[in-house]
């Protein structure tokens, strides 16, 4: 493994998981009471249950695929949220085809599932070069 390949796949892995990380620290947390109130808006059981459930899979996951420690445990963590996410705020299929909320809602679903598919390749295929997973452990006795 080249240096090079290192920092190219650790950047990639942090560039992939910025927006995850930013969603909690910067939004979910610091706005919480709203966050809840437009969760159970939406429809969503035990909103405040499951806010505390999403910021730990974000965060857990967002640090896990980052570093590269347990990666695809962390890939699945924010694919799960990712998946749940799509599905309650960005259901265009609500809305008629001409409209506005259409097709700002068809977007974000496309996004997320790009997304979605960069997490799916790390879940099958590890955290890559640079990753803590793949340091080579030497035993000295």
């Amino acid at each position: 493994m080249s240096a090079i390949q290192g920092l190219i796949s650790a950047l990639g892995r942090i560039m992939l998981v910025g927006i995850f990380l930013m969603s909690a620290v910067a939004n979910k947390i610091p706005q919480f009471n709203a966050v809840v109130e437009k969760m159970t808006e939406e429809g969503i059981p035990n909103a405040r249950y499951m806010l505390m459930g999403a910021i730990a899979f974000l965060i857990i996951g967002s640090l896990s695929v980052m570093l590269g420690y347990k990666a695809r445990v962390g890939a699945l963590l924010l694919a799960v949220f990712l998946g749940m996410a799509t599905y309650y705020f960005h259901d265009f299929w609500t809305f008629a085809q001409d409209s506005t909320e259409f097709k700002t809602e068809m977007g974000n679903f496309i996004k997320n599932s790009s997304i979605m598919g960069a997490l799916f390749f790390i879940i099958a295929n590890g955290s890559g070069a640079g990753s803590v997973d793949r340091r080579k452990v030497t035993i000295v006795v």
